[in-house]
């Protein structure tokens, strides 16, 4: 179960994101502690203004010149503070859109490119929802210490001059703000709660949103676009529900301040006002202190809702930590170059890898998390051998070739290439040196060739098309290879999509082919034709699961699995004479 990040440990990784570029987070602290300082300076200019005013009605001498000096000065500050502001605000976008980056950058290339099966842990959709909102949350948690400086200097200074004045006075007037920290703290568990239901419900509403569209054919053949709708309007209320209880919390804790603020300034009206009318509190006293009590008591409702802040920031690391499974906890604020200045770096080239003469499986288990799986399969695939794994319905056939692949974890057992271990799959089974196409392929929102192509060379394009049977369909778009296929391929059919998918696969020019039922979606004219062309063009070498008889007939091994085991191989006419179930599988076929 992942643990979620503690205080501690929020302050940790935030401290480390933060050291990411030291010198902007530093002129950011700057910056903004000047813009949030600047206004003492200004409430103090006012604050003399009204004193050499006053003295200057009482003839006191050089009074008049001192009041404009005064005057100046507070033109001085109020016009500067536009220009840092400009530059205050510059820096911080900056600030801002690198650490955004940077995370969404860790994110991405740990599940990209991290050792061991990479599964995500929720839906596509959540996985979305997780690099835009939890990333955004975490990079806007900078604004709570950038501007969390300014408002601490500016307390201080506060403070510090109010209590020269009056100690009594400033001490009433923090009592009640040093309360309202308290009460935020003691909020903390619930802010928590709150921010991961809300996540957590849209989430659940996104990805009823893409499974939708994904299968809106099917819904209209059903008829059960009401149901639907129906559903979606329940995820929409839970989720409704779920952000107004966190709405109403953070309004909770603003109103909270607000009322703080009007406390204590009626607490200085109500004080101040008796101890002018007494003589023990000039106006300019008076005045220093009404001019510095509304922002101070905003300085400090401020750091209220940092503590809230800080809490809900914990729970998008927690989120994001959840995303990367097996991941240190302090991945998503790695320090790596985002290149964000200057030419971008040249794609990676793809390693060289050793010709596959032979693979070998020994003795692999795997299973999913309901329990299912397959147990201790041994199997042997040379260079130039069509080998099916046949099967029925949950026999563990997609399940062995996930964990050839490394797709899915391993329990237990070996996997070799050419006699040398591999100690990585999920790494090592890409190309050059294997290829994988899923029983059912995603393909991208883009054109049918960029989708075949997928980085590959594109002189591999019309033979990859050719191969896959793909050709004639060319013709019949209306934009041949540039047709758009829309989201996971919709515009297309299912035997198109499946024979893009593989011609993705071949464009790539691996050593290994992996096949997992794609020719379901074909006609046995078409498979056979797939088939055929692969050995008589390609020095081909594949892995299948299939209960075609093109692919059958046309095997150099089977190997028939039940119950998530291996219990025959042989060739076909073997197996037939001395295999019951693949005497039933080749009846059922027939």
């Amino acid at each position: 179960m992942t643990t979620a990040p503690t205080p501690s440990s929020t302050f940790a990784l935030a401290k480390r994101l933060f050291a990411y570029n030291p010198a902007l987070f530093g002129v950011n602290l700057l910056l903004w502690g000047a813009v949030h300082a600047s206004p003492a300076l200004v409430t103090l200019a006012v604050s003399r203004l009204f004193g050499h005013l006053e003295g200057a009605e009482n003839a006191v001498p050089n009074a008049v010149a001192a009041a404009w000096a005064a005057l100046g000065w507070f033109a001085f500050v109020r016009a500067s503070r536009f220009g840092l502001f400009y530059g205050a605000f510059r820096a911080w976008i900056e600030l801002w859109y690198t650490l955004d980056a940077l995370i969404r950058r860790n994110l991405l290339g740990y599940l990209l490119t991290a050792t061991g099966s990479r599964r995500l842990p929720d839906t596509p959709a959540e996985a979305v929802s997780r690099f835009r909102d939890d990333v955004d949350d975490v990079a806007g948690y900078t604004e709570v210490w950038v501007d969390g400086a300014g408002f601490l200097v500016y307390t201080l200074v506060a403070v510090t001059l109010m209590a020269r004045v009056d100690p009594l006075i400033t001490a009433l007037v923090c009592a009640p703000l040093l309360l309202m920290i308290v009460f935020v703290q003691r909020l903390s568990p619930t802010i928590r709660t709150y921010r991961r239901r809300m996540r957590e419900a849209t989430g659940r509403v996104t990805d009823f949103i893409g499974e939708t569209f994904g299968a809106v054919s099917a819904v209209k053949l059903a008829g059960r676009e009401g149901q639907m709708v129906a559903h979606l309007r329940s995820l929409g209320e839970t989720r409704k529900d779920a952000a107004l209880r966190d709405v109403l919390l953070t309004e909770l804790i603003r109103g909270v301040n607000t009322n703080m603020v009007n406390i204590a300034v009626g607490l200085v009206l109500l004080l101040g006002a008796g101890r002018v009318r007494g003589e023990a509190l000039n106006v300019q006293d008076f005045v220093l202190f009404i001019g510095l009590l509304p922002r101070l008591t905003g300085s400090m409702g401020f750091f209220g809702d940092a503590i809230a802040r800080h809490r809900r920031t914990g729970v998008s690391f927690e989120r994001m930590h959840r995303l990367l499974v097996d991941a240190p906890q302090d991945e998503a604020v790695q320090h790596r170059d985002i290149h964000l200045r200057g030419d971008l770096p040249a794609l990676p080239t793809r390693p060289s890898a050793e010709p596959l003469r032979e693979l070998q499986v020994q003795h692999l288990s795997a299973h999913h998390p309901d329990g299912s799986g397959v147990d201790d399969v041994n199997f042997t695939l040379r260079r130039g051998e069509f080998v099916v794994v046949t099967g029925r319905i949950g026999s563990g056939k997609s399940t062995l070739l996930r964990a050839v692949l490394g797709l899915l974890p391993r329990d237990g057992g070996q996997v070799f290439w050419n006699g040398q271990e591999v100690a990585d799959p999920a790494s090592f089974f890409v190309p050059p040196r294997s290829a994988y196409t899923a029983q059912l392929p995603n393909l991208f929102s883009d054109s049918l060739r960029d989708n075949v192509l997928s980085g590959a060379d594109a002189a591999r394009l019309p033979l990859a098309v050719r191969l896959a049977r793909l050709d004639s369909d060319l013709a019949q778009l209306p934009e041949a290879e540039q047709t758009q296929v829309g989201a996971r391929g919709v515009k297309l059919s299912g035997g198109q999509v499946q024979r893009t998918a593989v011609a993705r696969m071949l464009a790539q020019q691996a050593d290994l082919l992996v096949f997992d039922d794609v020719s379901s979606a074909l006609d046995a004219r078409t498979e056979a034709e797939l088939w055929d062309g692969l050995f008589s063009e390609l020095d081909a070498t594949c892995l299948v699961v299939s209960h075609r008889r093109a692919a059958l007939t046309r095997a150099h091994r089977i190997l028939v699995m039940e119950g998530g085991r291996v219990t025959a191989e042989g060739t076909l006419a073997e197996l037939l004479e001395t295999s019951a179930e693949m005497r039933a599988l080749w009846a059922e076929e027939e």
